[in-house]
């Protein structure tokens, strides 16, 4: 049975979380990919203003596409999150608490939600037409000139992901192999 949890994250849910939970989430999450870290990381580095506050909040690296007529959005699909690596721990010293993408992360990645307490979840890829289902708005926030990679704002509800990194050091992808090799 999937965990229910409400944006933006707390200390006490992300607390509760642990690697390899199925999560539906609800509220608010912000997207962005590397050409926006790249922007925020600069924009922290000369003490000039976020447009988003990061206090607990998530990141869905996602570009999405152009919404159709009467849709919210487009295809919103999973962006690899290791692009976003370089920038990550820089935001998660600022307060993010989560993330949303695909693949593995760094171990520097790693070592800083554990430092910052805060996770990463997967959301499936190739299945963009389904997850954009969960997104009930879109508002551009920041960035407009980055077209696809702008910030917007999305309202989502029991938007499926599964915890692959936990506060504590778990990992879905190394747990998983390690398991494997134990059972073979």
């Amino acid at each position: 049975m999937p965990i229910k949890i409400q944006l933006p994250l707390t200390e006490e849910s992300v607390k509760t979380l642990k690697a390899g939970d199925r999560v539906l989430l609800s509220g608010t999450v912000y997207t962005a990919r590397d050409a926006a870290h790249k922007r925020m990381v600069e924009f922290i580095g000369e003490g000039k203003p976020l447009p988003i506050q990061l206090s607990g909040q998530v990141i869905y690296y996602v570009g999405p596409t152009p919404a159709k007529p009467g849709e919210v959005i487009g295809s919103a699909g999973p962006t690899t999150s290791e692009r976003m690596d370089l920038y990550t721990p820089v935001l998660l010293e600022k307060g993010l608490k989560g993330m949303i993408g695909k693949g593995h992360r760094s171990e520097a990645v790693k070592q800083a939600m554990i430092n910052h307490r805060a996770v990463y979840f997967g959301a499936v890829g190739g299945a963009a037409a389904l997850i954009s289902r969960s997104i009930k708005s879109s508002e551009m926030i920041a960035y407009e000139d980055l077209g696809t990679e702008a910030i917007r704002k999305l309202e989502i509800e029991n938007f499926p992901v599964v915890v692959i990194n936990d506060i504590y050091g778990g990992d879905v992808y190394r747990d998983s192999v390690l398991e494997f090799r134990q059972d073979g």
